[in-house]
C-alpha cells in the first residue's frame, strides 16, 4: 500500500503552526493564574497564640511546602494559607526536612493531597538579563506579584548557585518561589539586602532538590524551638565571651556591639545586660547604660553588681539621690564589699553631706585600707 504524501503547502503550513506553538510564550497575566495556586502563604505563631512571622512557600510534594527555615524557627505552631479561589488555611505539623545552611525547611502541611498544586522546578540556571517574576506574602498582603530581571548569578561555596534578581522583595516575601517565563522555579527568594536598591537574592533551584525526601522522623516544633532556645544561648555565650576580651584590651565600642549582640540573643543573660550599661557609661550614654541595669534588675533583683553599677549610671547623671539610694542597696546586699561605701561617700559629698561621708569612711577603714585613704583625701579637699 502505497503511502499518501500531503501537498506542499499543507505540509509548510503545518511545520510553520507547530513551531508557532512551541515558541509561543504565555503572558505574564497567564503565567501568574497558572503558577499562583502553588505558591502559599506561612503564617508562624508564639507560645502565647499571636502572630511571630509571616513568610512565602510553594508546594514541592504533596503536602510539602518550601520555605525558608529563619520563617517557622523558633514558632510554637505555624499554618499555610492557599492563594487558589478564596484560599484555605491548613495546619502544619511539623519539619519534613531542614537545610540549616541554605536556611530552608520542607514543611509537612496537613491537607488532602489532591489539594496541594506542585510547583514546577527547574535545575536549569537562568541566564543574566532574563525575565523573572516572584510571587508571595509581602507585609501579609497575600498573592502579590512583582517581577524583574536576573541581574547576575555567582558561585557561593558550599550554598551553590545564589541569583540577583530585580523584583522588589519586602518582609514576608522570604521563601516566595521565583519564576522564569515558563512558569517553572528557578530559586527562593533568601536574602535581602538592606543598603542596597533593588538588590534582592535567591538561593538557586538546585539547593534544595536534596530535600526531596522527608527527614526522619518528623521534626516536631516543639523540638524546633527547643534547638533554637540551645542555638541562640550558645550563639549569646560566643559574644558574650568576645566581649569580655574586647574590654580586656579596652576597647568599650567594641565590646558593647558584643555584649548587645548576646542580649538579643538570649534576653534573659542579666550578667550581659550589666556589661551594656557598663559600657554604655564608659561612653557617657548615661541613660542608656540606667536601661541596661534595670532590665538586669529585672532578671536578678537582688545582684549587687547590677546596683552598684546602676549607682555609678545615676551618679554619672548627676541625679545624686538616686545614685545613694542605688549604692545603699547594694550595700545592704554586701556589706562586706568596700567599694559600695566608697561609692556611698562620694555621693554623700556631692550632696553636701560632709558628716554622712565620714560615717562610710569609717566602716570603710577596717575594709579596705586604701580606698578609705582616697575617700578621706576626697573629704578633707
Amino acid at each position: 500500500m502505497l503511502k499518501r504524501k500531503l501537498p506542499l503547502w499543507l505540509a509548510l503550513f503545518a511545520l510553520c503552526a507547530a513551531s508557532a506553538s512551541v515558541h509561543a510564550e504565555e503572558s505574564l497575566p497567564e503565567l501568574v493564574r497558572r503558577v499562583k495556586p502553588s505558591v502559599v502563604s506561612v503564617i508562624t505563631y508564639n507560645a502565647d497564640g499571636e502572630i511571630a512571622l509571616t513568610g512565602s512557600g510553594f508546594f514541592i510534594r504533596p503536602g510539602r511546602v518550601l520555605t525558608n527555615l529563619h520563617v517557622v524557627e523558633g514558632a510554637a505552631r505555624a499554618e499555610i494559607r492557599t492563594f487558589e479561589g478564596k484560599g484555605k488555611t491548613y495546619a502544619v505539623n511539623g519539619l519534613a526536612g531542614v537545610d540549616e545552611d541554605g536556611d530552608l525547611a520542607v514543611l509537612n502541611v496537613e491537607m488532602p493531597a489532591e489539594r496541594a498544586r506542585l510547583a514546577d522546578v527547574t535545575q536549569v540556571v537562568p541566564e543574566e538579563g532574563e525575565k523573572i517574576f516572584v510571587i508571595g506574602n509581602p507585609l501579609r498582603l497575600e498573592g502579590s506579584v512583582s517581577d524583574g530581571i536576573v541581574s547576575a548569578v555567582r558561585e557561593v561555596p558550599s550554598l551553590g548557585r545564589i541569583v540577583q534578581i530585580t523584583a522588589p522583595i519586602s518582609h514576608g516575601n522570604s521563601g516566595s518561589p521565583v519564576f522564569n517565563m515558563r512558569g517553572q522555579v528557578v530559586g527562593v527568594v533568601t536574602i535581602r539586602v538592606m543598603n542596597g536598591q533593588n538588590i534582592n537574592l535567591a538561593l538557586g533551584a538546585s539547593r534544595f532538590t536534596g530535600l526531596q525526601r522527608d527527614a526522619a522522623p518528623m521534626i516536631t516544633f516543639d523540638a524546633m524551638a527547643e534547638r533554637a532556645r540551645g542555638a541562640q544561648k550558645a550563639a549569646s555565650d560566643w559574644y558574650y565571651r568576645s566581649g569580655l576580651n574586647s574590654l580586656w584590651l579596652g576597647n568599650y565600642d567594641s565590646a558593647l556591639g558584643y555584649f548587645e549582640t548576646a542580649v538579643n540573643k538570649n534576653p534573659s543573660r542579666a550578667e550581659a545586660w550589666i556589661q551594656v550599661g557598663f559600657c554604655k557609661v564608659k561612653q557617657g550614654k548615661n541613660q542608656d547604660a540606667i536601661r541596661a541595669f534595670e532590665q538586669a534588675l529585672k532578671l536578678t533583683p537582688n545582684s549587687y553588681e547590677a546596683l552598684n553599677k546602676l549607682g555609678d549610671a545615676y551618679y554619672y547623671a548627676g541625679n545624686y539621690y538616686k545614685a545613694l539610694d542605688s549604692y545603699k542597696q547594694a550595700v545592704q546586699l554586701r556589706p562586706d564589699l568596700a567599694e559600695g561605701y566608697y561609692n556611698l561617700g562620694l555621693a554623700h559629698l556631692e550632696l553636701g553631706e560632709r558628716v554622712a561621708a565620714q560615717a562610710q569612711a569609717r566602716a570603710l577603714k577596717s575594709l579596705d585600707a586604701e580606698l578609705y585613704k582616697k575617700l578621706v583625701a576626697e573629704i578633707e579637699r
